[in-house]
């Protein structure tokens, strides 16, 4: 099959064997339901400038000359839509996110594959044979993959093109993206250029927006952020959990931080303040306000219906928390208390009254060690009437102890 840096600077001559310029691009379109772009023009650079040749007056393509079917007047040049992609101009050197690899590559070269008397663009050439060959060193390049070289090439139809100028667009029409897990959306976005970042965010929704947010650090969430529209910007922080949330607004200059909270959702921008009035290193800095809470006089069997209704919204299930009235911490019990337990048996049964708590002013190193010290999965954050606040998770407590990098891979068991 032809690679596209084999066909450039190939000669291109009209009917009369003329030689009118060479071959300086190719254009393709998406055609019909076929996942491979159709190749419809070639680029043609002359000194007087370039001239746009549709393929219905192209001869042969693969040719170490290219005949045209028509004298150089006669032909209609080709006019370019919206849809159109120059192979060279816009994707060659160009970054762009394998979905299947859930990686940013860069495309070195093009295959094209031909069907009947069509061309399309096959696949992606991200190895270093395709770059050789864009140095002109094509022969050194065959010998390398004859004697058992890595090519490295990806389907088109794997790929998404990013560029943030025109005509390249990010296609998302398959959803691929919006599948990728959040932890690999923020590897990727961290790869990419600022405008490619600022390109792919907008492509999505603002559901897989704020999971992706809270894969990385506050001070790189307020980057990407930045030009973002404030009311985009207010529906993510709605989505987020609202520690990450106070976390983004915190890395914020003051006044945009406050006209964002503004835009929220009352009850949303509630919880958000009430974080933002701790101190960021201490329990109530870091603690969430989403937690599942049940009053003492339930059974069992009513307890499950509560958590049904407001797992959802919870940052942690694993423990759910008895409270009083007046929100005074009573007990907490796991979900595998709650299983055990038979249905009309009362949670006063079967809770643990004796709960390890920190207080929302002690540090975030103190909170780590009662976290690490009893192997907890989450710790409950109370004032000095022991009145709950909030709750802190073991991957926020220990974000001090251990590397990042370390503390995204603890598994959310509770999730």
């Amino acid at each position: 099959m032809p690679y596209v840096s084999e066909l450039l600077g190939k000669p291109v001559a009209d009917v009369d064997g003329t030689r009118i310029g060479h071959l300086d691009d190719l254009i393709a379109i998406s055609h019909g339901n076929v996942p491979h772009p159709l190749v419809t023009a070639i680029v043609v650079k002359r000194s007087r400038g370039n001239l746009i040749v549709p393929m219905s007056d192209v001869v042969v393509l693969v040719a170490p000359a290219i005949p045209l079917t028509k004298l150089t007047q006669d032909i209609q040049s080709y006019q370019p839509g919206e849809h159109d992609v120059y192979l060279v101009r816009d994707v060659l050197d160009k970054q762009i996110i394998d979905t299947n690899g859930v990686r940013v590559v860069r495309v070195n070269d093009l295959e094209l594959t031909r069907v009947n008397s069509d061309f399309y663009v096959a696949n992606v050439d991200i190895s270093g044979l395709g770059l050789m060959r864009r140095l002109g060193m094509g022969k050194v390049a065959q010998r390398f993959q004859r004697k058992g070289g890595t090519t490295g090439t990806i389907s088109w139809d794997e790929i998404e093109l990013l560029s943030a100028d025109q005509p390249m667009r990010l296609r998302v029409s398959s959803d691929k993206i919006t599948e990728l897990h959040p932890a690999d959306l923020a590897e990727i976005i961290s790869d990419l250029t600022r405008s490619e970042s600022d390109k792919l965010l907008e492509s999505l929704d603002v559901e897989t927006v704020a999971e992706t947010l809270e894969e990385v650090e506050p001070e790189f969430q307020a980057a990407l952020v930045e030009t973002m529209p404030d009311e985009r910007v207010a529906d993510v922080l709605e989505e987020m959990s609202p520690d990450a949330a106070a976390d983004l607004l915190a890395e914020l200059p003051e006044e945009r931080s406050e006209d964002l909270l503004n835009l929220m959702e009352k009850e949303d921008a509630a919880d958000v303040r009430k974080l933002l009035s701790y101190p960021i290193d201490t329990a109530g800095g870091i603690m969430t306000t989403e937690y599942v809470v049940v009053r003492p006089d339930l059974t069992a069997e009513q307890a499950i219906a509560v958590l049904r209704e407001e797992a959802a919204e919870a940052e942690t299930i694993y423990y759910v928390y008895v409270t009083d009235e007046t929100d005074t911490l009573r007990g907490v019990f796991s979900l595998s208390d709650l299983v055990l337990a038979k249905p009309h048996t009362p949670i006063a049964d079967f809770m643990h009254h004796r709960v390890v708590t920190v207080n929302v002013a002690d540090s975030q190193d103190d909170v780590a060690h009662v976290v690490s010290k009893y192997n907890l999965l989450a710790v409950p954050v109370v004032d000095d009437q022991r009145r709950l606040h909030g709750i802190v998770t073991a991957d926020d407590a220990l974000d001090k102890i251990i590397p990042t990098a370390w503390k995204k891979k603890i598994p959310r068991l509770f999730r």
